[in-house]
Formats: C-alpha cells, sequence, structure tokens
C-alpha cells in the first residue's frame, strides 16, 4: 500500500477504484467496503484507493467538542495496510478545505485528481461542504464525468448498526468488550513508559506507567482491565499478559489520571521503551480502598480474573 499525505502528491491513475471518509477505528464496517472496494478493482484491473482526512473534520469544525479517536495515524495506516487497499491518500482538512462544494469535491478531486473510474461508498455518505453531497448526488453526477457508483447497505451486529461514534461511547463508558466486538480487534493504546510514584510496587503490584504518544487518542474510563502488552520495537516478541488501572489512584489521594499496566511474571526494566497495550475485557470501575492492604487484597482478585479472562483468549 502506497502513502501520500497530501492529495497533490497522488498521481492520477487510470481505473481509481475510489471510497472516501474518515475510517476512524477500521471497523468492520469499514472493512467490508474495502473488502468490496478491493473486489471491483480486480474485476476491471484497475486500484482500490481510500481518500481519508487529518485532523478528523470535527476536530476542526467543532474544536470545542474536544472529539478523540479510536486510532493514531500510525495505528490507522497499518489497520488499513492489512486490507490490501493499494493506495491510501491522507489529505489535510482545513476550514478552507471544509469549504469545497460537493460538486468541487467529485470533479476536481476525485475525478481530476485521482481518476475515479468506480465509487464504492458506505451507507449514509455524506461529503463537501456542510455534508450537502450524498449517494443520490453521485448518481447525478456519474454520467457527467465518467463513473459509476455503488453504495453498500448497513452493516449491523444484532440490529446497532456500526459506527465510529458508537465505537468511542463504547471506549468512554468501559464497555470495552462491545468496542473489541464491533472493531473485531483489541483496542490499543501506545506509549512510552515513563517514571511515577512507585506506589505499587510498595504493594506488590509494580506497574509500568505509560505515557499515551497522542493527545488525540481516546482513552477507556476509568477502571481496570485485562490487557495484552506487545512491544512494537521487538515485533517478534511474545506479548505479556496482565492488567491496566486508569484513574486518578483515589486511595492514594491521587488528582490526575494515570494508565499503570502491571504485568504478570515479568521483572524487566521498561522504563523508556514503547510499549502497547490491548483491552480486552473490564475486570472493575476504579474505586477508593480504606487502607493499602484493601487494595492489595482487591488486586489479587484482580490478578485472578485477569488470568482467567485471558487465558480463554
Amino acid at each position: 500500500m502506497k502513502v501520500y499525505y497530501s492529495i497533490d502528491d497522488f498521481q492520477k491513475i487510470e481505473k481509481a477504484v475510489v471510497t472516501t471518509g474518515t475510517f476512524d477505528g477500521v471497523h468492520l464496517g469499514h472493512r467490508k467496503i474495502l473488502s468490496q472496494l478491493n473486489r471491483v478493482a480486480a474485476k476491471i484491473g484497475g486500484e482500490s484507493v481510500l481518500l481519508t482526512f487529518f485532523p478528523h473534520p470535527r476536530m476542526v469544525l467543532q474544536p470545542d467538542l474536544d472529539i478523540k479517536l479510536i486510532n493514531s495515524q500510525e495505528e490507522k495506516i497499518k489497520l488499513l495496510k492489512s486490507t490490501g487497499l493499494d493506495h491510501l491518500i491522507i489529505h489535510p482538512f482545513t476550514l478552507e478545505f471544509s469549504r469545497t462544494s460537493s460538486l468541487e469535491f467529485v470533479r476536481n478531486i476525485l475525478v481530476n485528481k485521482i481518476g475515479a473510474k468506480k465509487l464504492v461508498i458506505g451507507y449514509d455518505h455524506h461529503f463537501g461542504r456542510n455534508r450537502e453531497g450524498s449517494f443520490e448526488h453521485l448518481k447525478e453526477y456519474g454520467p457527467l464525468y465518467g463513473f459509476e457508483v455503488e453504495e453498500i447497505s448497513a452493516q449491523d451486529i444484532d440490529d446497532t448498526t456500526v459506527s465510529s461514534t458508537k465505537i468511542r461511547k463504547a471506549i468512554e463508558d468501559g464497555t470495552i468488550e462491545i468496542a473489541n466486538q464491533y472493531l473485531e480487534y483489541p483496542f490499543p493504546l501506545s506509549g512510552k513508559v515513563v517514571e511515577g510514584e512507585r506506589i505499587g510496587s510498595t504493594i506488590g503490584y509494580p506497574t509500568a506507567n505509560l505515557l499515551v504518544k497522542d493527545s488525540y487518542k481516546i482513552i477507556p474510563a476509568n477502571g481496570v482491565y485485562a490487557i495484552s502488552v506487545s512491544f512494537p520495537d521487538e515485533p517478534d516478541r511474545k506479548p505479556e499478559l496482565g492488567m491496566c488501572n486508569i484513574g486518578i489512584r483515589p486511595t492514594f489521594g491521587g488528582t490526575f489520571q494515570t494508565i499503570e499496566a502491571h504485568l504478570f511474571d515479568f521483572n524487566q526494566d521498561l522504563y523508556g521503551k514503547e510499549i502497547k497495550l490491548q483491552f480486552h475485557k473490564c475486570l472493575r470501575k476504579e474505586m477508593k480502598f480504606d487502607s493499602a492492604e484493601a487494595l492489595k487484597n482487591q488486586l489479587a482478585q484482580d490478578e485472578k480474573a485477569a488470568r482467567a479472562v485471558l487465558a480463554s483468549l
């Protein structure tokens, strides 16, 4: 897969089969679209192209909402690469770009810049200024500009339409199993291990304190989770198993959120290393205990529960 960080870096191709959207999460609904995109491209001897954007449009148009994303840029590229996509264009989204009309978007970008011969779009997809463009607009423009358009129907799980918004909500609520079901992969958090207050070591549960790389990355609700831990700089290394606390550590009077991972049967120094946490199940919400000993007893129960969850993966 070739990656371009602006539409201006892309060289128009003869038989482009194109889809467009933010694709945050690259969830199962997105993968259905991309699978069809690749099938159509193969059928006509063309190449599949995804035009996506960064920052997320809502970050630019609604900055007060402080939207957080399921994927970092790095994660998104890696996930999209695994789909068999030929070309990924990540175009900068700006206020100026947001004023592009649906007609200009189709004519100037999809057709003249990319060379679209076929468009494959998701159910209820909108584009252009004020989201004015729709499937009906594309059907109108197709004969004018020489492309065909195909719409993918809604992808459902248990009668619930999959969307990035619903996945974000599940992560924010701590219902990580629901998010993982929609994503079809364990939700990840990546970053560097930094110095903490070493409180965990005093009660027999030393932790690696994670500083998340990307400030726009969504963080799960405060609580304790069963996790696996991999090492991006050591791709052949087997993941470690453990549990993670996200929260303010109320038992010790904490005032700011930390992400602390305890790895089972592990005693190596991780300071300064890049690690990736994969979240498998929320074990409980964060709680305040009367003493460090009471917390230690609960952590022993959490460990037992986490090991049982992880043994079943």
